[in-house]
C-alpha cells in the first residue's frame, strides 16, 4: 500500500502512512487504505495527489474525506480563505454576555 501511494505522489504517501499510524494496530487502517487504492482506479493519479494534499492541509485524513473531495471536485478548486469571525451584532434583540452575568443588564 505504501509503495503504491509513493507512485502516486508524496502527499498520497504521507496520507496513507498517517492513516496506518493513526490506529493502534496497522491492520485497522489497511481497509481505509484499500479504499483509497480503489479510488485510484476510478480517478486520475494527479487528482488523487491533489485530493491527498487538500486532505492533509485541512486535517481531514480519512477515506471518507478523500472520497468526498474527489466526488465534489474540491481537488480542482483552490481552498477558500477562512471566513472572519463576525463581530457582535447591533440588533435590538441581541443581549450579549453582560445580560447573563450577575448584576448585568436587565430587561
Amino acid at each position: 500500500m505504501i509503495q503504491w501511494s509513493q507512485t502516486v505522489g508524496a502527499h498520497t504517501a504521507q496520507l496513507v502512512t498517517q492513516i496506518i499510524e493513526t490506529y493502534p494496530h496497522p491492520e485497522m487502517g489497511y481497509r481505509y487504505c484499500l479504499g483509497i487504492i480503489r479510488l485510484g482506479q476510478s480517478y486520475p493519479l494527479a487528482r488523487m495527489e491533489a485530493a491527498a494534499k487538500r486532505a492533509l492541509d485541512t486535517g481531514a485524513v480519512s477515506f471518507k474525506s478523500i472520497e468526498s473531495i474527489l466526488r465534489h471536485s474540491l481537488d480542482q478548486t483552490p481552498p477558500s480563505a477562512p471566513t472572519p469571525a463576525r463581530s457582535g451584532s447591533t440588533h435590538d434583540n441581541v443581549r450579549g454576555a453582560a445580560y447573563f452575568e450577575p448584576g448585568g443588564e436587565t430587561c
